[in-house]
């Protein structure tokens, strides 16, 4: 009987020694319900503005017209960082054709900032055999119960393929969900 009452009592001790605790009064009102890992997603639309790079300066929306459709997928960990999962197609517009130029898989990691603001970067590999990285910061614009609309500010840098550095400042708005 001696052994089945240590045990019991090492159990409970056990037990509240790990439990998390139900006062949510340190954290704001809509993190104080939320539990993590949460899995969130978004789709946005994306355009790149000019590409600026020693091969010559391009402007989009000039001779030709390149938008992107982000889809994506981010885990966040806590309540400040996550980590993000991206499929960005590009579809090129040019002399009354359009094709699919170039499919780019972006994983990073988020950090939010506060006031709606999150940080995030990304690596970056193209199917056009370019890679690189894009800071990000996003803003949400528009928090819904069931939705939130952002923009972002893209600074992405590409390296490779025997082509030179370029950096292709882009807009970016979307939905989350």
């Amino acid at each position: 009987m001696k052994k089945i009452s240590f045990i019991v009592v090492s159990l409970l001790l056990f037990r509240n020694s790990f439990a998390q605790t139900t006062d949510n009064t340190t954290l704001p009102a809509t993190e104080a319900v939320k539990k993590y890992p949460e899995i969130k997603g978004y789709v946005g639309i994306v355009h790149p503005l000019y590409t600026f790079s020693k091969d010559g300066n391009q402007a989009n929306f000039r001779d030709y017209y390149v938008v992107g459709n982000p889809w994506g997928i981010n885990i966040w960990k806590s309540p400040k960082f996550g980590i993000s999962f991206e499929f960005t197609p590009f579809i090129r517009f040019e002399n009354n054709t359009s094709k699919l130029s170039n499919f780019v898989f972006h994983p990073g990691v988020c950090y939010r900032l506060g006031h709606d603001f999150t940080f995030i970067f990304r690596a970056a590999y193209e199917t056009s055999g370019r890679y690189g990285v894009t800071p990000i910061i996003n803003k949400v614009l528009v928090r819904g119960k069931q939705a939130n609309f952002f923009v972002a500010l893209l600074a992405p840098v590409r390296f490779g393929n025997n082509h030179a550095t370029a950096f292709t400042p882009s807009f970016q708005f979307g939905v989350g969900f």
